[in-house]
């Protein structure tokens, strides 16, 4: 018996390990999880439906170039947060000329309430047509009550919770080519063999794509939260200790946060390509229009799939939206911050929430279209990525800043590939848009 138990006893103890491993792994995930997963919002799916609607599978390979940039990008603004313990904000402030911090939150600003804007029409649209009784707007506004009282009510870590949990509404994306069957060795060749149209169109949808990925907020979120995130683990020492551990912890969560926004960024235009683009339904300029035309054609399980979705991406990426504009001010004009705090220990960081979520909800009002709302977001996004990327990079080589924590080479030349790449799209757009 002894001997027929030992082994059994042995065996147990590698699961034990990977367990414990899982378990140390998930708790880790945060901010790089929350920021790469909010980066797939309703005007996030807006643009793949489009890329896939319109050109098929010929942009599934996008995927697998923005996912080192991002990756690269995001993982430089988090290393920044955690040693200077505040948002980039903060740092632009204290070691950078103030022109250069006004003209990045002069184009962020109404960059930000435009995407709010878009997310909570996109919201309240596919709600009515799930419940055709409750009209669009009485959605839009259900949902922004319900963001500002969780946002207010309950503190970071709390919050962090609930986004957590909403990452989970994104796997409802990857459900869906699987009820649609594509040809999967069609699918393999567009992943990994890139097509490119030197037309108008296809460029466009290229740098569609570059923007909606690497948006400038996300920067901006990502470097407060780390610090936020930090500071909540060792709230006795006035400045976090940078050790590899931390760094580590932090690179892991944000390569896992990145790798889940293009993952779904890629099952998004695989749907739309083998559903839609077949089908010759080319012209989708909202959620809700991708949803309707999804109905008929793939049936209403994925209909209703990708319609929730969309609420769930909606509820995930606002508060990420609304928040880092709050940040970013505070940090600017040095007044209290902090989702950890209470209202009354934070009324103008809060207000700046309230009056975000109030002027996007107000854009219903305006004529704005959700499709235009996101026109003129990626345009003020790309004038500022080449520029907010080139100061992160010169931060991150900065060794008054960082310390022995400057960029590793790889860090560079991915972050100098970013800045070519998101300033020829920048070029690209303007030209694009008033051509």
């Amino acid at each position: 018996m002894a001997s027929t138990t030992q082994p059994a006893g042995k065996a147990r103890i590698p699961q034990r390990k990977t367990s414990s491993r899982l378990k140390t792994l998930l708790k880790n995930l945060g901010p790089g999880l929350i920021t790469g997963a909010s980066d797939d919002d309703p005007s996030g799916i807006i643009t793949y439906t489009q890329a896939g609607s319109q050109f098929g599978l010929a942009t599934l390979w996008t995927a697998l170039l923005t996912f080192p940039l991002m990756a690269a990008m995001q993982g430089m603004a988090a290393r920044i947060g955690l040693v200077t313990s505040q948002g980039l904000t903060g740092t632009l402030r204290e070691h950078y000329p103030k022109w250069l911090l006004f003209f990045v939150l002069l184009f962020c600003f109404p960059a930000v309430i435009l995407n709010i804007g878009a997310d909570i029409q996109s919201m309240g649209a596919v709600t009515h047509l799930l419940f055709p009784a409750i009209p669009a707007f009485s959605a839009s506004i259900f949902f922004a009550g319900l963001l500002l009282f969780v946002i207010i009510r309950y503190p970071y870590q709390k919050v962090a919770g609930i986004l957590k949990w909403l990452c989970a509404g994104l796997l409802l994306y990857l459900i869906v080519p699987f009820l649609v069957r594509p040809h999967w060795p069609q699918v393999a060749k567009s992943t990994f063999v890139p097509t490119i149209h030197l037309d108008k169109d296809f460029l466009g949808i290229l740098v569609a794509i570059l923007g909606t990925t690497i948006s400038p907020y996300l920067f901006f979120w990502q470097a407060t939260m780390e610090a936020e995130d930090q500071q909540h683990s060792n709230t006795r020492k006035k400045r976090v200790v940078v050790n590899k551990r931390a760094l580590d912890n932090m690179r892991s969560d944000v390569n896992i946060g990145m790798f889940f926004s293009n993952l779904v960024m890629y099952f998004v235009i695989l749907t739309a390509g083998t559903v839609l683009f077949a089908a010759g339904k080319k012209n989708i300029e909202s959620v809700e229009q991708a949803a309707q035309a999804l109905k008929p054609l793939a049936g209403d399980l994925s209909y209703t799939l990708f319609a929730v979705g969309v609420i769930g991406t909606g509820m995930l990426a606002i508060p990420v939206l609304a928040g880092s504009l709050s940040y970013m001010l505070a940090e600017t004009l040095q007044f209290s911050m902090g989702l950890d705090k209470k209202f009354n220990e934070a009324r103008r960081f809060y207000a700046v929430i309230i009056l975000s979520l109030l002027a996007g909800l107000a854009m219903q009002f305006s004529g704005i279209s959700p499709v235009k709302a996101l026109l003129y977001t990626a345009i003020l996004y790309g004038l500022t990525s080449p520029v907010l990327i080139a100061v992160i990079l010169h931060i991150g080589n900065n060794k008054k800043i960082m310390g022995k924590h400057t960029n590793t080479r790889l860090s560079n030349i991915l972050g100098f590939l970013t800045f070519i790449l998101m300033t020829a799209a920048a070029v690209a757009l303007v030209y694009f848009s008033f051509a």
